[in-house]
C-alpha cells in the first residue's frame, strides 16, 4: 500500500526584497550624512573630500555619487528634512487660517517632530556643531542664503494659492514670508549660540521672537502705541 504524502504547508512569505534593500539604502544614506557632517565639523568643509567620506562608511565614491550629488548636498541634507517636514505642515494647515497664523502653527507643529527627524539621521549635538560650520564656512553660507531665498519664494507661492493671490502682482505673501523667514534665521543663529541643541530651546526662542513680530513692525518703539 501506497502511502499519500502530505502535502507540503504552505511556506511563510519571504520579506519583501524591496523593503530590505530600501531600509538598508536608507542606513547607507545616514551613514554618509552622519560621517560627512563628522568630517566637515572637526576638519573643515572645504578640507573634506568625497572620497574621505565614502571610505568612512567603507563604501565607494561610486555609492556616494549614488545618494549625494556633490558635499554641498550631503551637508544640507538634514536641514532639508526640517524644512520639508515644516512645509509639508503648512500645506496641511485648514484652508480658512490666516496666512501668518499658518505659518506659526504649521512651524509650532514641526519643532514637535524636529528632533526626532535629526535623531534618525544624525545626533541633535552633531546637527548643532554642523549649524555652527555652515555659519563660519564662506562657500556654506553662501548655499544657506540661496537655499533660503529658494524656500522663501516656495512659502510665498503656497500662501498665495491658499489665499487665491497673483504672486506676481500681489506682494504680500513675499513681504509677510520674508518677515517670518528673519525670525526663523535670527532665533536660530541664537539658538545656535547658546549651546541647547534641544527642540524644546529653538521652539521657545522662535515662539518669543515671533511674539514680537507685530509689535516690531506696526508700533512706535518709544510709546508703544499704534499708529494709525
Amino acid at each position: 500500500m501506497t502511502r499519500q504524502r502530505l502535502a507540503d504547508p504552505t511556506p511563510p512569505p519571504a520579506p519583501p526584497e524591496g523593503g530590505l534593500r530600501e531600509r538598508k539604502k536608507r542606513r547607507t544614506r545616514a551613514a554618509l550624512i552622519r560621517s560627512a557632517l563628522e568630517l566637515f565639523t572637526t576638519q573643515g568643509y572645504e578640507q573634506t573630500t568625497v572620497d574621505e567620506i565614502a571610505d568612512a562608511v567603507e563604501v565607494s565614491q561610486r555609492t556616494f555619487f549614488r545618494y549625494f550629488a556633490n558635499k554641498e548636498e550631503v551637508a544640507f541634507a538634514v536641514q532639508e528634512a526640517v524644512e520639508a517636514q515644516f512645509f509639508d505642515a503648512l500645506r496641511e494647515r485648514p484652508a480658512g487660517e490666516p496666512p501668518m497664523t499658518a505659518l506659526r502653527r504649521a512651524v509650532s507643529l514641526a519643532w514637535d517632530t524636529i528632533e526626532q527627524a535629526i535623531g534618525e539621521t544624525v545626533p541633535p549635538e552633531l546637527h548643532m556643531r554642523m549649524y555652527h560650520a555652515i555659519e563660519s564656512t564662506p562657500a556654506l553660507i553662501a548655499v544657506h542664503l540661496r537655499r533660503s531665498v529658494e524656500l522663501e519664494e516656495r512659502l510665498a507661492r503656497e500662501i498665495a494659492d491658499r489665499e487665491g493671490l497673483d504672486l506676481d502682482s500681489d506682494p504680500r505673501p513675499r513681504v509677510l514670508v520674508a518677515a517670518f523667514s528673519g525670525v526663523i534665521r535670527v532665533s536660530g543663529r541664537l539658538w545656535g549660540a547658546r549651546g541647547d541643541c534641544s527642540s524644546d530651546a529653538i521652539r521657545k526662542l522662535t515662539e518669543a521672537y515671533l511674539d514680537h513680530l507685530t509689535p516690531a513692525l506696526a508700533e512706535d518703539w518709544n510709546t508703544g502705541s499704534t499708529h494709525a
